[in-house]
């Protein structure tokens, strides 16, 4: 698997450089970023597309991964939102269980000249390596662009929310 590291930025003008070696991933987190406010800076080592995908999902969830996890952070979060005629909504928890459910499969789209479904592969390495339960739900869509940007801007709404500061104390289920 490929190497890389992420590195978020909060605060107004947070600049996001984005270089994974798969254009189409580069897009939908540049959007994962705008869409939750912050700024990403996530460079990936150049390796096979498939192992670029992973890596860039597992230094975002490392990055996350102590922010999700903060006592003072909600630990869970809901985004919606759309790309053109896609509609997605995506849950995540703070889990001990690394787990993602959805209703999405993209594998015949072979977005960014992949042979596995990009979103799958990115949000399997992201869960793990944050301690995740991540839930996306494909509510319209057909247009495989369309579907995966809704699902990355649904993403970076969950984790901007996951990540705010909780307004009363809230026992943890893991």
């Amino acid at each position: 698997m490929g190497t890389g590291a992420a590195r978020l930025v909060t605060g107004a003008g947070a600049e996001t450089a984005v270089a994974t070696g798969v254009a189409v991933l580069d897009h939908l987190l540049s959007e994962l970023a705008r869409t939750g406010g912050f700024g990403l800076l996530l460079e990936i080592a150049p390796d096979e597309p498939e192992a670029e995908v992973g890596a860039a999902g597992t230094a975002l969830g490392e990055a996350f991964h102590p922010l999700v996890r903060s006592e003072a952070a909600r630990g869970r979060g809901i985004g919606i939102a759309p790309s053109d005629e896609a509609l997605a909504m995506v849950v995540v928890e703070v889990s001990a269980r690394a787990l993602v459910v959805s209703n999405a499969d993209l594998t015949a789209s072979r977005a960014g000249g992949l042979r596995t479904d990009l979103a799958a592969a990115f949000l399997d390495a992201l869960a793990e390596a944050a301690g995740l339960t991540v839930h996306v739900r494909l509510i319209e869509g057909e247009d495989s662009q369309h579907v995966l940007l809704a699902i990355f801007k649904a993403l970076g709404a969950a984790l901007a929310e996951a990540t705010t500061p909780r307004t009363t104390p809230v026992e943890r289920s893991s």
